[in-house]
């Protein structure tokens, strides 16, 4: 949500609040339902790990999915991502991401995901449970990867991770929509597995004694990332560099936490951008935009754009060579277990962990099947 709505709602949370008590209760009847079996749920054949957050964007999702998805790749591992893909427009559902494909098709972070994963199977639908059947049938991925899932009930999941953000743990805790920026009451979280914070180690230590009043009861790990460049690109032709050589820069962002986008620039060039283009997120640029910006950038001399990966897949090819992007990696950082045990340790144990059970089962439905066969013979 923007600056703006938060300020409104911290305004108006009085009158709002009530509001909140209704919602979060309808939240709350929603969850049993589908927890006592009344709704219906659809479990993969293969381990499912949901990544979202108890509320609005800018907890980083985006980047834990690519982070799994790389994981997945480097193991060879066949996986899907399923994704409802946010202003996405494709012909027909499920819709399957090619690296090819156009933005206002396959929506921004579905398009830029498959094309940093070609191994890896993306598909567009609103629908979750449809698009998880066909890739089950189709491609039989060994890891399915359930983009922005926590309320996503009727597709099973063998892993919750919940991302928050640190206001999440302070002024925000348990501030449910209308009245704040959470989908769902604080009961909710019990139903994660673990918790991932997108915040520094220094931010990470601060944070401490939130994390320890909010969520300590609940008894799963807290682990922390942080989201930083490598250099940068050109959109155009893909030519890299390590920074503009103190040279000034545009920074123009459409991503739901623009103020995390300079501060992480800032942090990185060791100076902050000329000037800061925010645009809403998930903003479809047009060669209009495009011009604009060109424009802006020379009135202050600046020889570079910089945008966010995300940005740039949907600004393409009206770009031209003053247009940058971030090559952006995602690193883990201390954790509740310990400065050693990071969120990628942890994963590999559980993903270690779901296929000696699902090993066993597979063992104990195969000895069943010869005892029968015995006993019918």
């Amino acid at each position: 949500m923007s600056k703006t709505i938060s300020e409104l709602q911290r305004v108006l949370r009085p009158v709002l609040t009530p509001i909140s008590w209704v919602y979060a209760g309808a939240m709350r009847v929603r969850a049993g339902l589908y927890r006592r079996g009344l709704l219906r749920r659809w479990e993969p054949p293969a381990l499912t790990v949901s990544v979202g957050n108890i509320g609005w964007g800018g907890s980083g999702k985006t980047p834990v999915a690519d982070w799994l998805l790389g994981w997945a790749g480097s193991r060879s591992i066949p996986v899907a991502l399923l994704t409802r893909g946010y202003r996405a427009k494709p012909k027909n559902f499920p819709y399957e991401v090619k690296p090819g494909a156009l933005a206002e098709e396959a929506g921004d972070e579905p398009l830029m995901l498959a094309r940093a994963h070609e191994g890896a199977v993306v598909l567009v639908d609103p629908v979750r449970a449809r698009a998880g059947r066909l890739a089950a049938k189709r491609f039989r991925p060994e890891l399915i990867i359930l983009d922005d899932g926590f309320q996503h009930m009727a597709v099973e999941r063998h892993v919750n991770l919940v991302l928050l953000k640190p206001a999440d743990l302070t002024d925000g805790w348990n501030q449910v929509f209308p009245a704040g920026e959470w989908r769902e009451p604080q009961a909710a979280l019990k139903r994660a597995d673990a918790f991932l914070i997108k915040i520094g180690p220094k931010g990470f230590k601060a944070l401490t004694p939130y994390i320890e009043a909010r969520l300590s009861g609940l008894r799963k790990p807290v682990f922390s990332f942080r989201i930083a460049p490598s250099g940068v690109r050109r959109v155009v032709n893909g030519e890299t560099a390590r920074d503009f050589e103190g040279g000034p820069y545009l920074l123009a962002t459409g991503v739901g936490d623009p103020a995390q986008v300079k501060a992480t620039a800032t942090a990185y060039f060791g100076y902050p951008p000329v000037e800061h283009a925010v645009f809403a997120d998930h903003y479809a640029y047009t060669k209009r935009d495009v011009l604009a910006l060109g424009a802006r950038a020379a009135r202050l001399g600046c020889n570079a754009i910089l945008c966010t990966p995300k940005d740039a897949v949907k600004l393409g090819s009206m770009c031209t060579e003053e247009f940058w992007q971030f090559d952006l990696g995602l690193e883990f950082g201390p954790s509740t277990l310990g400065k050693d045990s990071t969120f990628a340790k942890w994963w590999d144990r559980r993903y270690e962990s779901f296929k000696l059970r699902r090993a066993d089962s597979l063992d104990d439905v195969l000895q069943h099947s010869e005892k029968e066969s015995e006993n019918n013979g």
